[in-house]
């Protein structure tokens, strides 16, 4: 029982002793930050940015920034205040800070960094791609305004890879998109958006499915037609039909469209003899 009572109470003092010494060193902290020196509180900042403590730096650079202007000092600050968001994983606020800081030092050595990490700010909110993607575009739009401006970048290559990335997953948004008018029976609509599909990414893995979808479009809209619009949107079918034949003389929807293809003929003859 007393050896019980010797642990216990060397837990108490040694969770005293931590208790003391947290408060020790935030209050070395909140001196620095309440004592109103623009110079204590920049040469803290930096110091706590450079040993990886980025929310107490930025949270003393805020305090500071206003006080800097002017100064040759606030380039780098405002880069570093910037970056905290970033190394935060704050990218609302990066991607602001970093568009500010290239507008407001648009011959900085920082530049090239700042307008970089903006962009990727922007390609890191890039939601999954059945989301509102404005940040997807947001992010395609920088990067390409990067590389417009630092064509001789290291970083070019990469950012032509993020592009591409981002432009696949636009790509599958309006893939999806068509085929929910298609599985709506929108037929007109579905067609509408595989076309748009074709000319917005020319170069698509899908385009074998896509071109087939649009010969079934063309088809089952023909089919749901009313009669004095059903031969002329056969004779479509007809004519997206043959254009897919041309290109996939083999693959898995060969035989179907061959069928399309028959029947709006078919429908065709039987049309033109009534």
């Amino acid at each position: 029982m007393r050896f019980m009572r010797r642990i216990t109470k060397s837990v108490v003092l040694l969770g005293l002793f931590g208790l003391i010494l947290f408060s020790s060193c935030k209050s070395s902290f909140e001196k620095v930050r309440t004592s109103g020196d623009s110079e204590l509180i920049y040469k803290e900042s930096v110091k706590l940015y450079e040993e990886g403590q980025y929310i107490k730096a930025q949270s003393l650079m805020e305090l500071i920034i206003s006080a800097f202007r002017g100064r040759p000092e606030l380039e780098d600050l405002y880069y570093k205040y910037s970056n905290t968001y970033f190394l935060t994983n704050d990218y609302v606020m990066a991607a602001y800070y970093f568009e500010n800081f290239s507008a407001t030092f648009s011959g900085s050595e920082l530049k090239e960094d700042a307008d970089y990490y903006q962009a990727y700010s922007h390609y890191m909110m890039s939601p999954s791609y059945r989301l509102e993607q404005s940040n997807t575009l947001k992010a395609i739009e920088s990067f390409q305004s990067f590389v417009n401006k630092f064509p001789d970048s290291e970083r070019v290559e990469e950012c032509n890879e993020l592009i591409d990335e981002c432009r696949r997953k636009l790509e599958a948004k309006a893939f999806d998109a068509a085929i929910l008018y298609f599985d709506l029976q929108q037929y007109q609509s579905a067609l509408k958006s595989l076309e748009n599909i074709l000319i917005e990414f020319p170069d698509t893995k899908n385009l074998e499915e896509v071109r087939f979808k649009m010969v079934e479009a063309n088809y089952l809209l023909a089919t749901n037609s009313v009669y004095e619009k059903k031969e002329e949107r056969y004779g479509e079918t007809i004519r997206y039909a043959r254009m897919f034949l041309d290109k996939y003389e083999e693959g898995s929807y060969f035989n179907t469209v061959q069928t399309f293809k028959a029947d709006s003929e078919t429908q065709i003859k039987l049309l033109s003899n009534d």
